[in-house]
This record gives C-alpha cells, sequence and structure tokens, in this order.
C-alpha cells in the first residue's frame, strides 16, 4: 500500500481501536473534539477531522517492519 503523499502524520498502534483529538506536543488547545477510530481489513484508519493515520502494527498496511 503506498501512503498518500498528503497524509499529515502517521502513527503506528499495537490495538486496532484508537482514540484521537488532534492535540499535538505543542498545544492541545490546537485540537480537536476525541473521536474513537476501529482499524479494519485494510490494517489502518484516518482520522475524518485532522486525516492523521492510524496504522495497526504488523496489519496489512505496515510496510516499516514494525510488526
Amino acid at each position: 500500500m503506498a501512503t498518500d503523499p498528503y497524509t499529515p502524520e502517521i502513527a503506528y498502534t499495537e490495538t486496532p481501536r484508537v482514540a484521537c483529538d488532534g492535540a499535538t506536543h505543542i498545544s492541545a488547545a490546537l485540537g480537536h473534539p476525541r473521536v474513537y477510530l476501529q482499524i479494519d481489513a485494510k490494517g489502518y484508519a484516518d482520522c475524518g477531522y485532522c486525516d492523521k493515520r492510524f496504522i495497526l502494527k504488523g496489519g496489512p498496511a505496515d510496510e516499516s517492519g514494525n510488526g
């Protein structure tokens, strides 16, 4: 799977259910409402607010060797 060149951030996770609030290490005030995402058979899920991509380690979308 080729990653979309416009995906702003990628996070690897060990669990198929993740939460995203858009907060960064710079300022939590720049975030968005917390949403919960379920990674499905694709091996990844994208946040509808900030487009952050969560990739399941060892899943079909994990091309980083994190598995």
